[in-house]
């Protein structure tokens, strides 16, 4: 099926739903359903073209890269912290949450640079160690990464140059449910001892008068590493 309908499309998508009936469905590859098919990216949200015909046809000419690499496919998925860049216009922009917890994309100068979150580990043969990452990416790291653990990457290159821990006053953005999109640190972490998922407590970096400040729960899945414990800002430009 190349097409679904505007009104089930996934809620990180930042499409009018009643305009007309059909939106481009993405293709097998990075990220999961709720990532937003490139043509969408270049016709409606940086409005480089008017039609989808358009849009396909500069695709299709290797003028759009996605991490560093030339994607010509129209239904390419695109999602969280991904880096679209065209270097015909000499521009580069990151797939970020706006307030809703849609995605959206903001102009950035660090376009060699990804931060991914680490949602696994498989030993390969001869004891190697493979980081299973939130995307679908796979790369080779250590038993010094943990899982929720975030590395900073360097793409197109892939290679790990920072690391940053899943702990107690890590700088963190909510990736899920209603908060998505904020950011805070973590105050604490509660594993549960049943079959539900463990749970996070974010307190909001806002600065000011310490009672005005919030706290949320939240599940560890929705939960992002984006800089290091002490840090005042993410590793990566965010537009906050």
């Amino acid at each position: 099926m190349l097409h679904q309908k505007r009104l089930s499309s996934p809620k990180t998508l930042k499409i009018p739903k009643k305009v007309k009936k059909w939106v481009v469905k993405t293709s097998p590859g990075p990220h999961n359903k709720e990532a937003i098919p490139l043509l969408v990216i270049v016709r409606d949200y940086l409005q480089l073209a008017d039609t989808a015909r358009e849009a396909r046809r500069i695709i299709s000419s290797g003028e759009i890269l996605v991490d560093g690499i030339v994607r010509k496919d129209y239904k390419f998925p695109v999602g969280l912290f991904d880096v679209i860049s065209i270097p015909k216009i000499d521009a580069s922009y990151r797939i970020v949450f706006d307030s809703k917890g849609r995605y959206i994309p903001i102009e950035i100068s660090d376009d060699d640079l990804k931060l991914y979150k680490i949602t696994g580990k498989t030993t390969l043969k001869g004891g190697i160690v493979q980081l299973n990452l939130f995307d679908g990416t796979n790369l080779i790291g250590s038993n010094d990464y943990k899982t929720k653990d975030s590395i900073l990457v360097k793409i197109p290159e892939k290679n790990i140059i920072d690391h940053l821990r899943f702990e107690e006053g890590a700088l963190v953005m909510v990736i899920g449910g209603t908060h998505a999109g904020e950011i805070g640190r973590i105050k604490e972490y509660k594993i549960v001892r049943t079959s539900s998922p463990n749970l996070v407590t974010i307190e909001t970096v806002d600065e000011g008068i310490e009672s005005e400040r919030k706290e949320y729960t939240t599940i560890e899945d929705y939960v992002f590493v984006i800089g290091k414990k002490g840090e005042s800002k993410p590793v990566i430009q965010l537009g906050v």
